[in-house]
């Protein structure tokens, strides 16, 4: 379908991921094939999914109709926070596979750390047999600040492999993606463009695109990729599915990155991990 070519990003367990993917959340089950078949068509070959969505077999219904090698696509899932403790992890891990209609996983994440629950120790555990059993190839996070890495780390001796987070210009994380740098965690970033909280009118991304005849949303992307983070843009317009694939043609100059920089406000829209425990009311 296109000659765009999408990096793969080392994981410090020899494994690779590609660096822009594809996510489903909040698109229910019965679009989620149509937009996943969609985002495999266009060229997506990392798609991210989890329990809590509520769309995991719409995800595996497009990737068994798609004529794509299974190796060729790179499927994630993360834990419901409801699911927490080893021997409830194993469990949602069984019922994710079956709807996902997958052998072998390739990333797994803990979705929140969900404090009052305190029980994201034990499921790490959990993922750290998953992971030697063979099921899954890769073990991460989502949502952890850096106590929380630190915690699961001295538990286990395990560390993982990626931390995906809420992360866009007026969130830019600067101090947890130099955590996660440090343990070699790439940083995965959630909620890319910001979520609809007018990030995509700001001046400073506009004049940036129109200085390269794209879109703000291609040039948030691309700056998340040039920041060296993976990116999940979602979307269930073919139009935009492909816009957002094309963001990585898109090369920002540093003044342009540099600009973009300085548009970190510390607005986060979504929960603040110290205290969210979705899922668990």
């Amino acid at each position: 379908m296109t000659s765009i070519e999408i990096p793969n990003l080392s994981l410090r367990d020899g494994t690779t991921i590609p660096q822009l993917g594809f996510g489903v959340w909040q698109v229910p089950d019965d679009e989620a094939q149509t937009a996943t078949a969609e985002a495999l068509r266009v060229g997506y070959r990392l798609i991210d999914t989890a329990e809590g969505y509520q769309n995991e077999a719409g995800v595996g219904r497009a990737i068994a109709a798609s004529d794509l090698p299974r190796d060729d696509i790179y499927v994630t899932t993360k834990l419901a926070n409801g699911n927490q403790g080893y021997d409830s992890t194993m469990r949602a891990f069984d019922g994710s596979m079956e709807r996902l209609g997958v052998d072998v996983l390739d990333l797994y994440l803990i979705h929140w750390p969900c404090p009052k629950a305190d029980l994201y120790t034990e499921t790490w555990k959990a993922f750290v047999e998953l992971k030697k059993s063979g099921r899954v190839r890769s073990i991460g996070v989502s949502n952890f600040h850096a106590p929380h890495l630190t915690r699961i780390i001295d538990a286990t001796g395990e560390v993982p492999v990626l931390n995906q987070v809420e992360l866009h210009p007026y969130l830019q994380q600067s101090a947890l993606r130099e955590v996660n740098a440090s343990h070699q965690i790439l940083t995965e970033a959630w909620s890319p463009l910001g979520s609809g909280h007018g990030l995509l009118e700001d001046e400073t991304l506009v004049s940036i695109a129109r200085a390269h005849d794209a879109t703000p949303a291609q040039v948030v992307l691309a700056w998340h990729m040039q920041l060296g983070n993976v990116v999940i843009p979602k979307s269930v317009t073919p139009s935009r599915i492909a816009e957002n694939f094309a963001a990585a043609a898109l090369t920002l100059s540093a003044e342009e990155l540099s600009a973009i920089a300085g548009l970190d406000a510390g607005h986060r829209y979504g929960g603040d991990p110290d205290t969210a425990n979705f899922g668990l009311e």
